[in-house]
């Protein structure tokens, strides 16, 4: 194996497994959403929400998009090189579908 992948995964593996970002790109997966759709649907703070959506756009992977309407409409949607996580995400889905069991769920 090329040496030069290790740091890369690891760098990937990293940002990825940054708390709430795994669930942040699953829900753009479904589309563009707006900062108060996602920050119902996930249990997660406001504050916190903006500071993973702010990683994830410096990073590429989100895009905030800006409509010039009254009241001003934000939207947040994955970009080219977030919508290229999708095999990976729906392969970690369907792993934790066969291997983690209800009651492991719950004990967390």
């Amino acid at each position: 194996m090329d040496q030069q992948l290790c740091p890369r995964f690891e760098k990937a593996m990293g940002l990825l497994s940054t708390r709430w970002v795994g669930l942040i790109l699953f829900e753009l997966l479904k589309g563009a959403k707006r900062f108060s759709e996602m920050e119902a649907d996930l249990p997660i703070s406001g504050r916190l929400l903006s500071d993973r959506l702010k990683l994830l756009e410096k990073q590429g992977i989100v895009e905030r998009n800006i409509y010039s309407e009254f009241p001003v409409r934000i939207e947040y949607s994955l970009s080219p090189k977030g919508k290229s996580l999708e095999p990976v995400i729906q392969e970690i889905q369907k792993w934790a579908d066969e291997y983690i069991s209800a009651e492991e769920v719950e004990q967390h």
